[in-house]
Order: C-alpha cells, then structure tokens, then sequence
C-alpha cells in the first residue's frame, strides 16, 4: 500500500542521513572487517563474541570493491580484529566513508524488513488502523533510528527474536509443517545474529504453557455451556495440546540449530586450517568465574553440539559481564545494578510512548482490550527480556532491551484501536502524541544515540543520567571536524571516548590524543605533559568516568565540576582553560612501561615505570607495574614493596572498584 511505501520510504531516509552525518561507533571496524574476512575466507575467529548474520550481510556489498586485506599479527583475537578493522577501513584503496555507507546501508535492511513485520503482525493481530499506528511509532521512535543503521547486532536480534515470536503466534493459531518451519528459520536467523537469542527457546515454552492454560480454562468454561468456544481451541485436549506444543518445539529448535551450523558453513572450527582462536578454547573457558558454566561450556565444545566460534563467544558474553561497571543517574557502580535497565527505559523512551503505553496498560486492565492471546504474546516476550537483561549484570545500554519495543509497538496499537474504535476523539490523542513523539525524535538528528526525553530534560542532559552507546559511541567526528574548522582550532587535546578502536585523527581532526581506558586497552602509548592549555575536548564517555571508576580513580574526574564552553552533537565537550592532570600523563608512562615490560626492554620499562608512579603515586596502577617491572629485573624486595603500596591503595580508595586488583597483587604478594 501507498502508506506502507511511504513510511518505509520516510524511515530509509532517516537512517541514510544520519549515517552520512555520524562517524564510526566503537564496534563497528570489528564487525565489518570480521563479516568480510567471514564471507571472503570462512574466517570465524576474528569477532567470535558476536555471531556471523549481520556482520555478514554488512560486508556484502563490499565484495566487488578492490579492497586490500591488511595481515593478522596472530595476537589476542579481539586485538587482532580491532586493529586490523581499524587499518582495513581507514587505510584502504577505497575511501573509509564509501566502506562505512556501503556496510551501514546492507545493515538497515534488517531495520526496514522488521518495520514491515511490525505492519503485518499487528494488521493481522488488531487490523489496518492498528497497523499503520505501529509502523508510524517505529518509524519515528529515536532508539530505533539510532541503531537502525548501525553495523551492531541489535537490530538484527530485534528482527529476528520478534520473526520468532511473531511465527509462533501464527503456528498456534493453526499449526501446520509449514508454519512449524517457519518459526525455526525465524529462530536460527536469531541464534546467527546475536547470542542473546537463546531467551527464545524459554520464551516459546511461556507461551507453550500460556496456550495450554488458555485451552484448558476455555474448554472448562464450554463444558458448563458458559461461553462459546473457537473451534482450533477444542479439537485437542489440554494435554495433547501440550504435547502437540512440546513436539513442535523440539523441532523448531532442531531446525534453528541447523540453520546457524549453515551460518558456519556447517563447520565446527572457528578457523581455516593453519589458523588458532588466540587464545584457545580450554585456554579461554578457564576465564570463566563460574565453574558450572565453563563446565557445560566444555562438554558442549566436547561433543561439538555448536560450532567452536559460537561456544566461544558465549563464554566471552559471561566473562565480559564480570568486569562491567555500571553508570546510572550521574553515579558509577562496580557492577551490574538491577534498575539500570527500567530507568534507562524511562529516560530513554519518548514521551510520547510512555503515555500510550500507559494507556494500554489501563485498557488491558479495565479489559476494553480484552485480545488475551495477543495480549500474552505482546506481553510474555518483553517482560522475559527485560528479566533477564536485569539480571546478566551487563549494563551498557538500552540497546541490550531494543526488541522489547516492536511488541509494545503493537500492543499500542491494538489498544488504541479499540479506544478509537469507542471514541473517535482518541484518534485526535493517537495522531498528536506519535507526531510528538516525531518531533521530539528530530531535535536529536543526527545523534539519536543521545536521545532522552523531555521529562528528563532532553538530549543535551543525556550524559548526566547515562553513558556508553545511551549517550556516546564515538559518533560525533565529523561534527567535531566541523566544529574545529569553523573556529579555526588546530592545537587542541582529545580524550576520545573510541580511542583505540577508532582513531579521530583518519577524520583529519588535529587534536593531541590523552589516554583513556580504551586506547590503554588497545596498548597505545600517548604521552602528554601533566599540565596542558586547552581547547581541551572529552567525550560524554570519558566525561562520566565510569570506565576508570569513581572519584580519584578518573584522571579527568575535575571536568564534571567545571561548564563546557561548547557541545558537539551532545557527546563531545570543549573546556577552554589551563588544567593539571598529573594523573593522565601517567597513564602514558604506565602504558609504555607495560608495553616495553612484554618486549624485554626492562631498563627502558623500569624509567617509565617509575615516572608513572613519580606523577600518581596514590594509583593502584602506577605501584603495581612499577612492582611487575622489579620483579622481572629480579629485585623481589622493592617489588614487594611497590606490591604493598598497591595493596594498601587498593583496599583503601575506592576499594569496591578495586576488588580484582586487590585480589591479584595479593597473589604476587604471596609468591
């Protein structure tokens, strides 16, 4: 239909704007680099945190182009796959914006095949009206348009789990082979695009049991002659409905693996012969914290019930969301907080969509929607979902719960049917609050990664309620660019909250580099004097903190006291102004000294070492590796000592940030 067209049309264009506006965000060199290497060499060891789909389809428009791979040192594999990501975009024979568009514009169709999914299941489930009100809050949702373009897997988990849930829905309504290998396609495309879609398989089973008690209580209900029943409700038991439900899941969960294997090339190793996961398996497995987990995980890999690269990137799911810190309301937690999802919802859901999902709520409540079975699947699903992000301690951004929203898009809708369909004057409210909710999504182009609501005072206090990829991924360098140009600043400094997987200067952006925890992750070394002169710009990312932790733990803790002089794109703040940071040009010192410690230079190493700790002597840091260095020099009795230093600081400042650190200098100590 015309309407259809033209929504799909208008959501096309958003995405394709701001995709030319916005730079590349922290993961995305990774996943198109490793969907190439995928696609061109079978190559599933690069980027084995995240399954093959959606890197995959990224990369395919990038298989005619002449572009030149640059080699694998053969280090840590997620090393690996960020610098050799970062040299194949920005230093190839084609230019890094064309390779960005080309990668982003194949990632969106994800986006525009689940807009058209939404219009389908919810004109099957409430009609035509319903339809149009869902793909309209799709369409103009800012979460949506932040990540619907992006090279990440949470659009294509969003697709594919509400695929799932949507095919399900049919097959219950009348089951058929057909139907039934529906939903393990949907289901499999789900697996292969992000590892957070096993909550499927328990989600199905919900629902299993919600249709079973739905079936019981009815027929219960028609054997008293109280109501008439629908004719696919009575023709089962309750029990051989269950049965009938158990059996289509088994298969449905057979059909789902089998299409991942197909995403693997039905092949157990993550790599082609002569190539190693770095580091191992049995290597890798032993990082886990839970030993039950990397118990089950071993005798998965065992018996290769999964393919090598998907078992793998499970464990590093787990092992990553031990060492999270968590930003929420402007404070920093050394963990995952169960609150962090529903406030972010809040913060970060429209206006607009709040009040229509609280209206739905009293609709269903007051049972002028009274649609049980698509109320329990629109319902079921999200709340599962939410659950289990609450608990997996991983709290780095609403992305994580994005497909809750395409159900409550529908839910919506269906409710604000039936009110319209009672009271012509809720279609005038229906119209008003989704174009709010369009104008409100517009004030963030093209940052819509920073959207807030009004209620929370909008896009510009983002930063101050949240961080990571709520607020700054990294997105803003070619505004940043922009901004430099037209006030003639070429001596600047940059804590860039990408730095390390992304770096500013390939934006021709002039700027001296100063260390973040990301581009120390990365090992580089970028020594700055402990007193700078300003421009001084740092990323929303960098401006919280939460990665190094709270209060003196930040190098750059004095800037959240102090008013910026301009924002770009509302996660890039410029501070004019003389400042002292002894403590970040540390971390240059610190860095070198690790690095020139792994290569043997152990004098060289030991004269940064001690300048690190000469310019922060109260970092747990600086004191360790200064003790690491005199270990490997053999002076064990002043290694004690640093050790002993670093202890004392790690059970003292900050000590709940500081618990594995604590724990490892207490196994040196005690060698």
């Amino acid at each position: 239909m015309a309407g259809v067209a033209a929504l799909l049309i208008v959501l096309f264009v958003q995405l394709a704007t701001s995709t030319h506006r916005n730079s590349l965000t922290w993961d995305e060199d990774d996943h198109i680099f490793s969907g190439y290497m995928s696609l061109k060499h079978g190559d599933f060891g690069l980027n084995p945190e995240h399954p093959p789909l959606v890197k995959m389809l990224a990369a395919l428009p990038l298989l005619r182009l002449p572009l030149r791979e640059p080699p694998l040192p053969g280090d840590f594999f997620k090393y690996d796959a960020f610098h050799s990501g970062k040299e194949f975009i920005f230093h190839n024979n084609v230019g890094h914006d064309e390779i960005i568009f080309r990668a982003r514009i194949a990632a969106s169709l994800l986006t525009m095949l689940l807009a058209l999914l939404v219009f389908i299941a919810a004109q099957e489930m409430f009609g035509t009206g319903a339809a149009f009100i869902a793909l309209a809050l799709m369409v103009s949702d800012p979460n949506v348009l932040a990540h619907g373009a992006v090279v990440g897997t949470d659009m294509g988990l969003s697709c594919f789990m509400f695929a799932s849930i949507y095919a399900f829905y049919r097959y219950v309504k009348a089951p058929s082979p057909g139907r039934l290998i529906v939903v393990g396609v949907a289901g499999g495309l789900a697996l292969a695009s992000k590892h957070t879609a096993i909550v499927i398989l328990p989600m199905l089973v919900l629902l299993a049991i919600c249709e079973v008690a739905r079936s019981y209580f009815r027929n219960k209900t028609a054997a008293v002659g109280e109501a008439a029943v629908a004719k696919d409700a009575v023709e089962l038991s309750p029990g051989k409905r269950a049965a009938r439900l158990a059996v289509a899941i088994v298969l449905m969960s057979v059909i789902a693996i089998a299409i991942l294997w197909a995403f693997y090339g039905f092949r157990y190793q993550a790599r082609e012969a002569g190539l190693q996961l770095n580091p191992t398996m049995p290597q890798f497995l032993k990082e886990l914290s839970r030993p039950r987990e990397a118990h089950l995980l071993s005798a998965v890999a065992h018996w290769h019930l999964f393919p090598e690269s998907y078992i793998y990137g499970l464990a590093d799911v787990r092992i990553m969301s031990d060492f999270y810190t968590s930003y929420i309301f402007g404070k920093i937690y050394p963990h995952g907080v169960w609150f962090y999802f529903p406030a972010a919802f809040v913060i970060k859901s429209t206006l607009a969509f709040l009040i229509l999902l609280g209206i739905a709520i009293w609709a269903i409540a007051t049972r002028k929607l009274t649609a049980w079975r698509e109320i329990l699947f629109l319902t079921i699903p999200p709340i599962f979902h939410l659950l289990v992000a609450m608990s997996a301690g991983m709290n780095i951004g609403l992305r994580h719960i994005l497909p809750m929203y395409m159900f409550l898009y529908i839910l919506i809708a269906g409710a604000s049917i039936k009110l319209i369909q009672k009271n012509r004057r809720w279609l005038y409210a229906v119209v008003i609050l989704i174009v709010f909710q369009a104008i409100s999504g517009a004030h963030a182009y093209p940052a819509y990664l920073a959207y807030e609501n009004e209620l929370c005072g909008g896009p510009a206090n983002t930063y101050k309620y949240l961080s990571d990829s709520n607020a700054d991924w990294g997105q803003q360098l070619h505004d940043t660019k922009r901004y430099l140009d037209q006030h003639g600043i070429k001596n600047c400094w940059f804590i860039y909250f990408a730095q390390g997987v992304v770096d500013f200067r390939d934006y021709g952006i002039s700027c001296k580099p100063l260390h973040t925890m990301d581009s120390m992750w990365m090992r580089e070394v970028d020594l700055a004097p402990p007193a700078i002169d300003g421009p001084v710009l740092i990323s929303a990312g960098d401006l919280s903190g939460f990665e190094f932790g709270a209060g003196p733990l930040n190098p750059y803790e004095q800037f959240k006291q102090l008013h910026p002089a301009a924002e770009i794109d509302y996660g890039v703040f410029v501070f004019n102004g003389h400042f002292d940071l002894p403590f970040a040009s540390a971390l240059g010192h610190l860095q070198n000294a690790r690095n020139l410690l792994a290569a043997k230079q152990l004098p060289q190493a030991l004269s940064e070492a001690q300048q690190s700790v000469a310019l922060a002597p109260e970092s747990v840091e600086t004191n360790s590796i200064l003790g690491d260095v005199l270990t490997a020099l053999q002076r064990p009795q002043e290694a004690r000592q640093s050790y002993e230093t670093a202890l004392h600081l790690a059970e003292t400042v900050e000590p709940e940030f500081q618990i594995s650190r604590a724990a490892d200098l207490k196994a040196k100590l005690a060698k």
